[in-house]
Order: C-alpha cells, then structure tokens, then sequence
C-alpha cells in the first residue's frame, strides 16, 4: 500500500492520492497556518474508523440478512490532555440503525467488527479505551 502526500497551497493544506489516483484532502488549524479547507489529519483517522467498522458491519448484517433501511455512526475522540503528541485516549462510536433488525445480531455485528475485523480500531486501541453503543429505530 502506497500513498503520496502532496502540499497544494503555500501552508498546510494537502492532498494524499492512493495507488489507484483516489484522493483525500486535509488541512490544519488556523493556529498552525491551516485554513479549514479540509479535514485535520486526527479527524481523519476518526473517519477511517468510522469508515473501517462501518464496511464490517454492513457487510456481516448482509451476511445475517439483516438490512438496514437508513445507517450512520458518530464519533466523538478525546485526546490526551497536555501530551505531546496529543494521542486519542477515549474514542466512542454510536451506531444509529432505522429498519426492523434484530438487536442480538446488530449487537454481534458490531462486536465482531470491534473484536476481530476492525484494522483500524485494532492500531487503536492500544492507546484509546474505545466503546461503542447501538440505537435500532424501527421502521413500521
């Protein structure tokens, strides 16, 4: 796995371009010459969990035929305080599923994906306490 980094302003707003050409902006704060253009490379890595669980997820509930009707997940990371460098130390994920979905199999899904598949969460969580919790909307 190959990515490129390259600076497209006279800050610090880049852009990172994987094998295939696909590319990801990111930026930094305004304390540190960034311009919010784009994500800050910590909100990223939150992202890539989100996104990382999220492919697992879906696709075990698919394997279950379980099919959510609508799916997203929030984040919320707390770094350490006073720490250089600023590492996550608390990481926690809110699944939000709307369909009629059988709670024991999502609860399974998800700790699947967190216990065994999840590459990203498993870098992290060696620094991060990481949790989560699941809301099922059901749909009439």
């Amino acid at each position: 796995m190959k990515i490129n980094i390259e600076r497209i302003n006279d800050a610090v707003h880049l852009k990172a371009t994987n094998e295939v050409g696909n590319e990801l902006f990111m930026d930094g704060s305004p304390e540190i010459g960034g311009q919010d253009l784009a994500p800050r490379p910590m909100q990223v890595l939150l992202m890539a969990l989100g996104g990382c669980t999220s492919m697992d997820v879906l696709s075990i509930l698919e394997k279950m035929r379980q099919k959510p009707d609508k799916y997203h997940v929030e984040i919320d990371g707390e770094r350490g305080k006073d720490e250089t460098p600023a590492v996550f130390r608390n990481i926690h994920l809110k699944y939000i599923f709307h369909g009629n979905l059988d709670e024991a199999k999502v609860k399974h899904a998800i700790d699947l994906s967190m216990e065994k598949y999840c590459s990203v969460s498993a870098m992290l969580h060696h620094d991060a306490t990481i949790t989560y919790s699941f809301e099922i909307i059901q749909t009439v």
